[in-house]
């Protein structure tokens, strides 16, 4: 999941010249930057912060009120939402096609919920970074020795799809798009595949 988010949200980065798709603390302080500089400057990181949330509130409600909709399901949603901005991108819509981006990257930070509350957050990374820092300082202290390890991989995980969203960009543009949605329907997939494995047994 870190993978996707980071591959969308490189795509995105390049795509609108410096605005995120994923990473809203980013976009809140271009949108800060905007309001006391240049005020059309931030009508980009302020629509992108909307949809955004208006992603989590969709996915969020959409739970509540199908409350066997799991975390397979919320991946399926986001497939079909990056899917149809490939499509759209192959259409010609470029600029609609990058819209549906953040709606998506919002609802999948609803995917691991515990307690009614987002337990991994996926797209972001500055909290992961401080659990890894703390739980290597414990480790360093003779405390868990390997309990860093996860907040690590996350972080390495949204890296390495960065890195591949970065370098498809200019070979294929918003196509690459194509590639998180499949990614996220296998996830889904084989999730659907455990689960079932889990309830048989």
């Amino acid at each position: 999941m870190a993978f996707v988010a980071g591959f969308v949200d490189a795509l995105g980065f390049i795509h609108l010249g410096g605005f995120f798709v994923s990473f809203m603390t980013g976009n809140s302080t271009r949108l800060a930057v905007g309001l006391s500089d240049r005020l059309p400057d931030a009508l980009i990181p302020l629509g992108l912060v909307i949809l955004f949330v208006g992603g989590v509130v969709l996915s969020t409600v959409f739970r509540h009120r199908f409350g066997w909709l799991s975390s397979n399901h919320v991946a399926f949603g986001i497939a079909v939402l990056l899917a149809a901005a490939a499509l759209l991108s192959l259409l010609g819509f470029g600029r609609v096609a990058i819209l549906l981006t953040p709606i998506a990257m919002g609802a999948m930070n609803t995917c691991f919920v515990r307690d009614g509350e987002v337990s991994v957050g996926v797209t972001y990374m500055t909290g992961t970074l401080v659990k890894f820092g703390q739980r290597l300082g414990t480790a360093l202290a003779g405390g868990d020795r390997w309990g860093w390890t996860p907040y690590l991989l996350l972080w390495l995980g949204l890296m390495a799809g960065a890195i591949c969203g970065a370098l498809s960009y200019p070979i294929i543009g918003l196509q690459g798009l194509w590639l998180p949605a499949l990614a996220l329907f296998i996830l889904g997939m084989v999730a659907d595949f455990r689960n079932g494995v889990e309830k048989a047994a």
